[in-house]
């Protein structure tokens, strides 16, 4: 099990594949981001997209699941996250991107007033197959303390 003692500022990874379909795309469009560019090939073509484009908001689920499916098989001691800063979609991902994910620990710190707990920061980074990155984030996480005494 990986816990807050365990991570190392500097330490970068790189994980997952993601293979963008075009049916998950107008699905999630049509239940949370229903504009006609993550709908409709005809619409997406009248628009600086060019062609049907996911949500940013499917980016950031699709970047989630890599996330989540690192930390499991890493078996970190993960406690979730209290949010997330300086979100930013810098390239549309279509139907057919295979996206993967890089990160870096910028920083730590354990928690005064929950000293089982500790939070860090990461740099995430998100390209797709052509190495493009098409998203970045700094994301905040919290782990337990291996030995809070």
């Amino acid at each position: 099990m990986v816990y807050f003692e365990d991570l190392e500022i500097g330490a970068k990874a790189s994980f997952g594949r993601y293979e963008v379909t075009r049916e998950e795309v107008i699905d999630f469009a049509s239940k949370y981001d229903p504009q006609p560019f993550h709908l409709s090939d005809e619409a997406a073509a009248q628009t600086h997209f060019g062609r049907l484009s996911a949500s940013g908001w499917h980016t950031c689920a699709m970047v989630m699941r890599m996330l989540v499916d690192n930390i499991t098989e890493r078996r970190q001691a993960g406690l979730g996250s209290p949010g997330l800063d300086e979100l930013r979609w810098l390239k549309p991902v279509y139907p057919g991107d295979v996206l993967r994910v890089e990160t870096e620990l910028v920083s730590k710190k354990q928690s005064q007033s929950r000293p089982e707990m500790g939070s860090f920061q990461s740099l995430v980074s998100v390209f797709n197959q052509d190495g493009v990155k098409v998203c970045s984030m700094k994301s905040i996480g919290l782990i337990r303390v291996r030995d809070s005494a």
